[in-house]
């Protein structure tokens, strides 16, 4: 009787986007419920730390994970906003510890932000052929990132305060979309839906 080669089924690899859309769905909420209002403006104190350690540190390393599984769209998200995470407490950090001193800044907060929003567009685009919920979460994201923009550039509270919302759904979003591909990974079928893409061939 020939013997019988056993070889073992490869393990399907875990999705970094679970990770790294947690990490920056829960901070974008904390901070966007600051920029509303709805959260006192000391606040943004809170929110640094989980910037460094949630926000920043956990979509890096969701990057460095997607990277790992060749998706270049989840290694530049995850790598970019973990790294924006990190630019935004370091510049609060520093500007109060008398590191650097943006009081004769002006605008140019504001137009930092302005250029994150495009790069989220331009990363928006990729979503079309992405599962819907991402879509959704990108469509939220870069409207938000204008609306603050202007805001900070042009000294308008109303644009900050109405980014803030925009920046909740767009947090409680990122958030759903963990929950989606955790809980479905391990039902090992789908139980909460992501939506189909937009495009597809």
């Amino acid at each position: 009787m020939p013997d019988t080669i056993v070889t073992a089924t490869p393990a399907v690899p875990a999705n970094p986007a679970a990770l790294g859309l947690v990490g920056f769905g829960l901070t974008t909420v904390l901070l966007s419920l600051v920029n509303a209002g709805v959260l006192p403006a000391g606040g943004e104190g809170v929110v640094v730390p989980l910037a460094l350690a949630y926000g920043g540190l956990i979509q890096i390393v969701a990057g460095l994970l997607e990277f790992r599984v060749a998706n270049t769209f989840g290694m530049t998200a995850f790598l970019s906003y973990g790294a924006f995470w990190w630019w935004f407490a370091l510049l609060l950090i520093f500007a109060h510890t008398g590191v650097i001193d943006i009081a004769q800044a002006g605008p140019t907060v504001g137009v930092a932000l302005l250029l994150w929003g495009v790069l989220t567009l331009y990363l928006w685009i990729s979503t079309f052929r992405l599962p819907r919920i991402l879509f959704a979460v990108f469509l939220t994201l870069w409207p938000t990132f204008f609306l603050l923009g202007l805001g900070g550039a042009m000294g308008a509270p109303a644009l900050t305060h109405l980014g803030g919302w925009l920046g909740l759904l767009c947090g409680t979003l990122a958030m759903y979309g963990s929950f989606a591909f955790v809980t479905n990974a391990t039902w090992g079928r789908t139980v909460i839906p992501v939506g189909a893409p937009l495009l597809v061939g």
